[in-house]
């Protein structure tokens, strides 16, 4: 946006692959010098979790009472109110204790009060002349960067130059995704600009809101509404991504635009300018250019008044920053023939932008690499899942759910394996089918370093080792890397379950001494060194699968849930898949593992938690009061049951909750289980799949007690 009435700057957004943004930012460095070039800071203010935290430490209190405390507030819509007697009374903590009522109420003072100076993410300042003569200049934290100690407000008031470089990680999930294309014998040197543009197979996909793992268009919002609003059309996608966002959710842009589309609602265009400006949205303003639009054709603004109108309806800015033109605005209308109504209507719609507003532009950036991803998850699975298991963390979902979709699509997943992983995750070729198989990498291994990881595979070469000992003595790592290897269930290609590996490294230390340890490489074993095989118990299953979570995060085994399915029966508890063919308003009780839980700000307190089972997922919704009433199990509980109503809304389904139930005990008994119930197929309550999808349905993901997937809070 330049005008020219700014008379400064424009604020510029650069995203380049996450892995590579440290090295954009040291080019940056060099290319304009350190004394013309800094990162601005950002100030880290108190919130509530953080406030009572320190708080409590001052005035003595331990660490598992103010980590309790802290744990019952959720991190975005209650961090204004602070840790109160109400969440004390719930931990049934002593209210009459001073030190406690001391804490609760400084905590609250401190909420908002500046805390420390923190490093933006990337905000470049650029000067032609030295910059250390108009601020000072200092190290950062990390290694190589430098910092000034204004903050983004100071520079946009003193209008400064600067450039954000920012990191986007599916920029790099694709590029990985690309090479791995190439390596299976696709097209050389592909990139976004070569996918195949309209593909209808990618929009049918979307429309089915089988988007798991995309991006911009995998959270559970824009799940629900990709069926209603079935994108068709790349503009469509660009509607999508722009609309399910706090500001016209809030201006009540939303429902309108559904209507129209769906031919339920005509749009509305009093006058011919209207349409030009409003017609490809259908009379719905979605984005800040046509607000821009709006001002000056309809309501005489200058583009200057216009640019000024659409910067107070940037990305995060307080809302009610629009306020002050709504005089100007209806009066402008009024005055130029529309009906006093129809004016304050538009103004009420643009009003929600002042919380958040895409522009045009940013929403078909988003959407051109939401749909480069979207026909890679539709044409290459298994390229699409390994790249993605290579890009973590990334996204709304951990790898168990990759790994747990990529299946459901037909795309064969394997364990990692000392002989055959590499540290990424590989395609490897399919005795049968179509595709390629994934091999799960070295680096989903937790606890084993890049630097260990790179020494066994270096070692390995083509020569597979034969046991755990020559594996130690050829690639020379100690013993407790072996020992993350053998908890992963990493040798079993090699004949050795868990305990059997962990038993024969525990032994590594004692085998050989130093000394004779070069004349014994190669040769037989030495008889004195000889140890008579010892009898190891097996594991449960159960034990198997707890042990997988631990290890990997996730299991190629069985589900979790699957050992409990008969109890849940038992008490009258349904399977997710159920619900797709559950009628409106039918009462269930649904159980399953807690993977998100989203408090988005313009839901007005309600919470969406999405829990799984063995047959699929459901998507339950929390009213404000229910949550305040069973906030601590909530926000604690790694596996719920939720009583409530099925609620349908052509293919989408929730379950409105009334009650939940903490399933967390009966969770841990996983591990002392011998056999996972059976998938069946089939309508009814039993332990149901959707058709067509993967009956064995391994290679989920878990959190919880033993089996420790991270949950996904968005706080």
């Amino acid at each position: 946006f330049v005008s020219a009435e700014r008379r400064e700057p424009p604020d510029i957004d650069v995203d380049f692959e996450s892995e590579r943004r440290e090295e954009v930012i040291q080019w940056v460095y060099e290319r304009y010098g350190r004394d013309r070039a800094a990162l601005c800071c950002t100030v880290m203010r108190f919130r509530a979790r953080g406030a009572i935290r320190d708080v409590g430490k001052v005035l003595g209190l331990t660490e598992d009472v103010t980590g309790a405390l802290a744990s019952q507030v959720w991190g975005g819509g209650g961090s204004e109110h602070g840790v109160g007697e109400d969440h004390a009374a719930e931990l049934n903590l002593n209210l009459d204790d001073r030190r406690l009522r001391l804490a609760l109420e400084l905590a609250q003072e401190l909420i908002g009060f500046p805390r420390q100076l923190g490093t933006h993410p990337g905000g470049f300042v650029l000067t032609q002349d030295r910059l250390n003569e108009l601020v000072p200049i200092e190290p950062a934290a990390m290694a190589d960067r430098q910092v000034i100690e204004w903050d983004k407000d100071d520079i946009d008031a003193l209008k400064f130059m600067k450039v954000d470089v920012l990191g986007l990680g599916m920029l790099g999930c694709l590029r990985r995704g690309f090479a791995l294309i190439e390596e299976q014998g696709g097209p050389a040197g592909m990139d976004i600009a070569g996918v195949p543009a309209e593909d209808p197979a990618t929009y049918a996909m979307i429309q089915r809101a089988d988007t798991l793992g995309t991006f911009q268009i995998e959270s559970r919002a824009q799940m629900a509404m990709l069926p209603r609003l079935k994108p068709t059309t790349f503009y469509d996608l660009v509607v999508q991504v722009a609309i399910v966002r706090p500001g016209p959710i809030q201006g009540d842009m939303v429902h309108p635009y559904l209507r129209r589309r769906e031919g339920k609602e005509r749009p509305d265009y009093p006058k011919e300018e209207l349409r030009r400006v409003l017609g490809k949205t259908l009379g719905v303003p979605l984005f800040q250019e046509q607000a821009m639009q709006v001002a000056i054709h309809c309501a005489g603004f200058t583009p200057g008044e216009a640019d000024q109108l659409r910067r107070s309806m940037a990305t995060f800015k307080v809302t009610g920053g629009v306020s002050k033109f709504r005089d100007k605005l209806i009066g402008g209308m009024v005055g130029r023939g529309y009906e006093q109504a129809f004016a304050e209507r538009t103004f009420s719609q643009l009003e929600g932008f002042g919380s958040y507003g895409f522009p045009e532009s940013h929403a078909a950036s988003f959407a051109l690499i939401a749909y480069a991803s979207a026909w890679m998850k539709c044409h290459h699975p298994d390229v699409f899942c390994a790249a993605l298991l290579n890009s973590q963390p990334m996204g709304f979902y951990a790898p168990a759910q990759v790994v747990r979709d990529a299946q459901e699509h037909g795309v064969e997943v394997r364990p990692v394996c000392v002989n055959a992983s590499r540290w990424d995750c590989t395609l490897e070729p399919r005795l049968e089918g179509s595709g390629a198989a994934v091999r799960l990498g070295l680096r989903t291994v937790k606890g084993l370093a890049n630097h260990d990881a790179a020494l066994l595979v270096t070692h390995r070469g083509d020569e597979p080792y034969g046991s755990v000992e020559e594996a130690w003595r050829r690639a020379g790592v100690l013993p407790s890397a072996l020992e993350r290897l053998a908890e992963a269930d990493a040798f079993r290609g090699i004949g050795l379950d868990r305990r059997q590996a962990l038993w024969q490294i525990r032994g590594l230390a004692e085998s050989v001494l130093p000394l004779f340890a070069a004349a014994d490489a190669g040769g037989p074993p030495r008889p004195e060194i000889i140890e008579p095989p010892v009898p190891l118990t097996p594991m449960r299953e159960g034990a198997e699968v707890v042990e997988d979570y631990r290890s990997v995060g996730l299991s190629l085994r069985s589900h979790p849930v699957a050992f409990l399915r008969a109890t849940l029966q038992q008490q009258g508890m349904v399977t997710c898949a159920s619900l797709g063919h559950a009628r409106d308003g039918r009462r269930v009780v649904v159980p399953g593992i807690v993977l998100v839980r989203q408090k988005p700000g313009s839901a007005k307190g309600i919470m969406f938690i999405t829990i799984e089972d063995e047959t699929g997922v459901a998507n339950l919704v929390l009213w404000p009061d229910r949550f305040t009433r069973q906030r601590r199990l909530v926000l604690t509980a790694r596996m719920l049951a939720c009583h409530g109503r099925v609620q349908r809304e052509g293919a989408v389904v929730h379950v409105i909750t009334d009650r939940l139930e903490d399933l967390s005990e009966l969770l841990r008994s996983v591990g002392e289980r011998d056999e996972a119930f059976p998938i069946q197929h089939g309508r009814g309550d039993a332990a149901t799949h959707p058709a067509g999808q993967d009956p064995r349905h391994p290679g989920t993901g878990v959190a919880g007690s033993g089996i420790r997937v991270p949950t996904r809070d968005f706080r």
